[in-house]
């Protein structure tokens, strides 16, 4: 019992002394924090109020000489003896501290003099913040009869039938697999896999792709930064790279590598592999897809670097930077920006490089510093716009008076070629050379041939909002009007009989926008029109090449910029975008729940009418398209930074879309094409399937 009594008291002794000799040699106040030489702080000695740890409250400093000076006796300790050490805080010492701090103020000699200012205390960015800003996104979707029913060639097809979908075409050509049995494709009840002999069946194509934006903004100082884009696994399908699935190279390009005896079909993947441009993929893991600085003076702004280029509704230029956007537009610039603030009035101009053709990397020609090889061959592009718009806070205050804003601008862009490098060249490995002429990797210089472009085109887009209490219309208004000498692709082409081709093309779009109920109610009514062209076939051009022009030579089918997405299945997948259409577009939406952080719950329903400009454009020569009705269910958790502003999407957020699109005659088959279809396939085969889609999107923001 006795030496179990000394033991314990050791032990003791052993957890009690760290803790007082700590306890006895620590200072009562924080340690003092690391100032930048000749800062204010260091010179007044002044305390200084160090915030910077996380989660914790400011906490006094003192100054260097306040640490080297024994500390003052608590209130009731004799002089000339130790203050003694509190077991737990005491309010009471601490205000005693305060006031004792409070009364030792520095003379005006230790203040620095009226010439020594300093960044910190002009701007709130003294030094280099990286701020990050992004959003990680899944989505699984479900295509269903998106081919229409109709029985074209897959080249030739408005949307392909599915490669698992067994078929005969319009000119009864065999397509896809016959490995299906008589239980699988419903014609009988056998289930034998040495008789799946049968055409498979099927109208479906489902999946899922990923997306994390990262999009960093590096703050120098208040008045200049550098900001940038940056996309991993962008928009890769889920499943994509399974293991052991990879190209190399061969003597004709590229070639399917053998497996390895450990996974030698697919159906034995255990993992997956980061995609490699080239190798399992023709996207890299990492994109670095925007990079540009941005300078603000006293008179102006100075953005310079690959950017987005936005204007409008973004009907032309879209900077696609939507939660579910799949296209964007970015330039290379160097814009400034001036105007009259109290006028809201600012004027913008900028050297556009839109295309500069080979450069010597392209080439092959090493250097240290790429150079564009040829300048006669470059799409020069100049931008001029002029705007008036409201700041945010003097747009929110303005409305809250109950008073009228409108906010209008033009923007006018040049854009001018002469010759043109636009052939298709193929590089042989027996040579080495470009024997087509063309720009492609690593060919000679002397092999470029040029094409006499002679083109030059003025884009004027014209902008207007209107918002009044929770009212809101918005339209843009643009065209193109240009010439071209010549739009062969072929090398040493020029134009003959001096005939040129002309650009005609006109855009419009407009949204109107209702909130009721406080902002619980979304109405919406949207209509668009985008000219169409009576001397081309098809809505959608073709694949390579250039439209064949008809008659007048006259190109007028305007495109929206894809990134303007109006529904599900029309124009986001089958025709990718509105071009050579018009539409009307009502939507209704409610927020079941809708607080002032910006958590919501809610749904929607969205109605589509859309017709072709020129019904000669259209599959079935005829105006009507189709009708689609598009409903969803979303949720926004509102989580993580982005909670204070209710406008803007953050932390977490889901949707679940379902569309239908009902046929009509534009997208079915003209009289002769149904009738030489059902002669050729003995059947009544010349219908249209209605299409169907179900998506579901996860997506975090901060």
């Amino acid at each position: 019992m006795k030496q179990a009594s000394v033991a314990s008291l050791i032990a003791l002794g052993f957890l009690v002394t760290p803790a007082l000799s700590e306890a006895q040699t620590k200072p009562s106040t924080p340690a003092p924090q690391s100032t930048p030489k000749g800062s204010a702080a260091e010179q007044s000695g002044e305390p200084t109020v160090n915030d910077s740890a996380p989660g914790s409250d400011a906490t006094v400093t003192p100054s260097a000489e306040d640490a080297t000076a024994p500390a003052a006796p608590a209130p009731g300790t004799p002089s000339g003896s130790f203050a003694p050490l509190p077991a737990w805080p005491e309010p009471g010492n601490d205000a005693a501290e305060l006031r004792r701090q409070n009364n030792e103020r520095p003379s005006d000699a230790a203040r620095p003099s009226e010439h020594e200012v300093f960044a910190e205390d002009w701007w709130a960015h003294a030094r280099p913040v990286l701020e990050l800003h992004g959003n990680f996104r899944v989505r699984a979707e479900l295509f269903y009869q998106f081919a229409l029913g109709r029985k074209d060639t897959p080249t030739a097809a408005i949307w392909p039938q599915p490669a698992d979908n067994f078929f005969n075409d319009n000119a009864a050509a065999q397509h896809g697999p016959r490995l299906c049995t008589q239980d699988e494709t419903n014609n009988g009840s056998d289930s034998g896999a040495t008789r799946a002999t049968y055409g498979c069946k099927s109208g479906t194509q489902a999946g899922a792709n990923l997306r994390f934006r990262l999009d960093p903004e590096l703050h120098i100082s208040d008045n200049l930064r550098v900001i940038s884009q940056i996309d991993l696994f962008d928009n890769i399908v889920l499943g994509s790279t399974p293991s052991e699935y990879r190209n190399v190279p061969s003597g004709t390009g590229y070639a399917v590598a053998a497996r390895s005896g450990y996974t030698p079909i697919g159906f034995g993947t255990t993992t997956t592999e980061a995609p490699t441009s080239g190798v399992n993929n023709l996207r890299d893991s990492v994109v670095v897809k925007r990079a540009w600085a941005e300078y603000a003076t006293p008179v102006g702004e100075l953005r310079f670097g690959r950017m987005p280029n936005h204007w409008g509704l973004g009907i032309l230029n879209n900077s696609g930077d939507g939660y579910d956007d799949n296209y964007q537009s970015t330039i290379d610039r160097i814009q400034f920006t001036t105007g009259v603030k109290p006028l809201d009035l600012y004027v913008t101009g900028s050297w556009d490089f839109v295309n500069e053709g080979a450069t010597s990397d392209s080439l092959g020609i090493y250097r240290g510093q790429p150079y564009d090889v040829a300048q006669s061959d470059d799409v020069t592009q100049y931008t001029l716009s002029i705007a008036r718009r409201k700041s945010r806070e003097l747009t929110r205050l303005a409305l809250a008076k109950n008073n009228v804003v409108v906010n209008a601008g033009l923007q006018v862009m040049y854009r001018h070629q002469l010759l043109a490098d636009d052939t298709n060249g193929v590089t042989t490995t027996a040579t080495s050379d470009c024997t087509s002429g063309a720009a492609a990797l690593g060919c000679a210089p002397g092999s470029l041939t040029f094409t006499r472009r002679g083109a030059s085109a003025w884009t004027p887009d014209l902008w207007l909002q209107v918002l009044y209490k929770k009212f809101r219309f918005e339209a843009e208004a643009v065209t193109v009007q240009g010439s071209l000498d010549n739009i062969s692709t072929v090398g040493n082409d020029s134009p003959t009989n001096n005939v040129g081709y002309k650009l005609r093309k006109y855009g419009l779009a407009t949204e109107i926008a209702q909130n009721l109920i406080e902002d619980k109610l979304h109405l919406g009514f949207n209509f668009g029109w985008a000219s169409g062209d009576s001397d081309v076939q098809g809505l959608t051009p073709p694949n390579n090449g250039v439209e064949d022009q008809h008659g007048n030579r006259t190109d007028s089918t305007f495109r929206f910029n894809p990134a303007y997405s109006i529904d599900l299945i029309l124009y986001r997948n089958i025709l990718t975008r509105v071009q050579g259409t018009y539409y009307f577009r009502p939507s209704v939406s409610y927020d079941f729940l809708h607080d002032n952080s910006g958590q919501k719950l809610g749904g929607g329903l969205t109605a589509v009418w859309s017709r072709a400009s020129e019904f000669i454009q259209a599959p079935g020569h005829a105006r009507d398209l189709g009708v689609e009705l598009d409903a969803n269910v979303y949720f926004q958790s509102k989580d993580g930074a982005l909670n204070d502003d209710p406008s803007k999407r953050g932390g977490f957020f889901t949707k679940i879309e379902y569309g239908v699109l009902f046929p009509m005659k534009g997208l079915g088959y003209t009289d002769n094409e149904a009738a030489n279809i059902n002669r050729v396939l003995n059947y009544n085969a010349a219908g249209t399937n209605t299409a169907q889609t179900l998506r579901w999107y996860m997506g975090v923001f901060f």
